[in-house]
């Protein structure tokens, strides 16, 4: 994972999801997974351009455009399942 990072100490559900986003990537090697902090100060017109209201939230990005939206933590199966039926 890679991404802007700041050393800010992150909420319960991200650190929950960053460890589930590390194994997703390391077994979906077709998928780039980034990490970004929103609170980094390169970072400050991604909520507004993206419509994030709240954290965590994944977008998945096919051909460069935000296919879909998950907000809140969940299980591994499904952020998976959501990811293989975004980029169908």
């Amino acid at each position: 994972m890679s991404g802007g990072q700041i050393n800010i100490i992150p909420s319960g559900p991200c650190k929950a999801i960053e460890k589930i986003l590390l194994e997703i990537s390391n077994e979906m090697t077709e998928v780039k997974i980034v990490k970004l902090n929103i609170e980094d100060s390169n970072s400050l017109n991604t909520p507004t351009k993206y419509g994030i209201r709240g954290i965590p939230t994944l977008l998945c990005f096919k051909n460069g455009e935000v296919v879909a939206t998950k907000v809140g933590a969940t299980n591994k199966e499904n952020i998976k399942s959501w990811i293989i039926d975004s980029i169908k």
